[in-house]
């Protein structure tokens, strides 16, 4: 909240191939994506994957040792995007775009309260025109237990690479 650093995002598993094709064309939808959040000594807090996919995402959330926590499934690519939180098979919470924009974000429990919420902010002209960094705000309106924290804190990953990274490559 204040600017001090909790921990990182890294992309793993990437050849230098899969690093060369992802710059040069527009193919990262057809590609796997592996994230992992790493605490500031460098170990994993969360794992997520992107498996290729051509029109939705689906993003599997494990912890840290490689336990499943859930999914965040994509509903819909028209309109205003929405995301479900599944966990052992059922809907547990969801992530709701307030617009076709899909730059703010409600993040809704199994009941529909909202219980986070995500914006997209504006890195500036130059950052945006030179660059493919994305900065994401995610406000947590309350504490909140396993799985759910997760896949809150999973969200703002997901959205990036679920509907932004597709945009992305010269091709």
């Amino acid at each position: 909240q204040h600017g001090q650093q909790l921990g990182a995002v890294v992309e793993v598993g990437q050849s230098a191939l899969k690093k060369a094709v992802r710059f040069l064309s527009s193919y990262d939808q057809f590609m796997t994506h592996r994230l992992e959040v790493r605490d500031l000594s460098g170990q994993p807090v969360l794992r997520l994957t992107r498996p290729a996919k051509v029109f939705k995402s689906r993003i599997v959330v494990e912890a840290g040792n490689g336990q499943p926590i859930g999914e965040i499934i994509q509903e819909n690519v028209f309109g205003k995007i929405r995301f479900s939180f599944v966990v052992n098979g059922q809907q547990v919470g969801g992530i709701q775009a307030e617009n076709w924009r899909a730059w703010n974000f409600q993040i809704s429990d199994h009941t529909g309260q909202e219980i986070a919420r995500i914006t997209k902010t504006w890195e500036g002209f130059a950052k945006t025109m030179f660059t493919t960094a994305d900065n994401y705000v995610v406000q947590i309106h309350r504490q909140l237990q396993n799985p759910l924290i997760s896949l809150v804190v999973a969200s703002a990953l997901t959205i990036d690479t679920a509907l932004k990274q597709d945009s992305r490559g010269f091709g």
